[in-house]
């Protein structure tokens, strides 16, 4: 069914005569009686009665009526909306995360942006790691914020870095690695490993779980798909974990300590082109300007 249909069943059920809900709408006589025989049609009810004397209601169409109000409403809200000058033109801007964590770290980029491109409309979401290269590549996508996969081919993009971030040791703040000031992968055999699943971790975090899990049993390994749930059975005491420093929740009970010999990795945005893309040249020199050295130094705001 279509809008002319809806607009020619209510006009005949408020004149009950074909002929006024013809002049009502500006058409003829036998365009309304089409466009009521073929909306019956698809709803297979009869919606009027008709006598060469008399037109009414059925019960189908008493029933259908209120459908048929709500369903112009809707259109002429709809309408309504888009007519005139639009008060400010929307800049739209689509940034993906294969985490929450990465989301998260853009929230003061975002703020600052805000104020300097006031129409700016952010549509931020976290896609599984596995698919949202594709999406970008697909243009669905003006950005990805991730960790950077040397070596592995991004179609058609380009790589900032925003940030190094070193790898920690994650464990509860009463265990035993809490109180060194650096752990070793040595000293990780003795405990049990909460790990990222494949495929939800970037190549870097992979390469490093897989040096770490070398000769030890299945038994010995927790995985899960997010850094949320990897924070909360750290936290339950299943185990401890490795990660990015910057992917690593600030949960209160949560210790973290720097890995020895493990090399940062680098957390940065992936696009394709600035070119006619203001919002996103402007989103990504934010960004740099979030993550320097100096706004890095500050002191995490832990989250509850």
């Amino acid at each position: 069914m279509d809008l002319f249909q809806i607009s020619c069943f209510l006009s005949v059920a408020e004149y009950l005569n074909f002929t006024k809900a013809a002049e009502s709408l500006h058409v003829t006589h036998p365009a309304v009686s089409q466009q009521i025989k073929s909306l019956e049609k698809e709803l297979g009810a009869q919606l009027f009665a008709r006598t060469t004397r008399s037109v009414r209601l059925t019960e189908a169409g008493r029933a259908f009526l209120g459908d048929a109000r709500q369903m112009a409403a809707i259109a002429a809200r709809a309408k309504k909306r888009f007519e005139g000058a639009q008060p400010s033109p929307i800049e739209p801007l689509s940034v993906g995360c294969s985490n929450f964590p990465s989301l998260f770290l853009l929230t003061e980029t975002f703020a600052k942006l805000r104020l300097e491109r006031p129409n700016l409309h952010p549509r931020l979401q976290v896609i599984p790691f596995q698919h949202i290269y594709r999406l970008l590549d697909e243009g669905d996508l003006d950005a990805v914020a991730a960790l950077e996969e040397p070596g592995i081919s991004k179609p058609a993009a380009q790589y900032r870095e925003l940030a190094r971030s070193p790898i920690v040791c994650v464990c509860p703040a009463g265990h035993t690695l809490a109180a060194k000031s650096e752990v070793s992968p040595p000293d990780l055999r003795a405990f049990p490993l909460v790990l990222f699943a494949l495929p939800h971790v970037p190549l870097p975090v992979a390469q490093l779980q897989g040096a770490l899990m070398e000769d030890r049993p299945l038994s010995d390994f927790y995985f899960c798909e997010s850094a949320e749930a990897l924070s909360v059975l750290v936290q339950a005491g299943y185990g401890v974990s490795v990660l990015p420093e910057l992917l690593a929740f600030e949960l209160r009970g949560l210790q973290k300590i720097p890995l020895a010999g493990a090399a940062p990795v680098s957390l940065g945005i992936y696009y394709k082109t600035l070119q006619g893309k203001p919002a996103l040249r402007d989103f990504l020199r934010c960004a740099k300007e979030c993550f320097s050295p100096e706004k890095q130094a500050a002191p995490p705001v832990q989250r509850p």
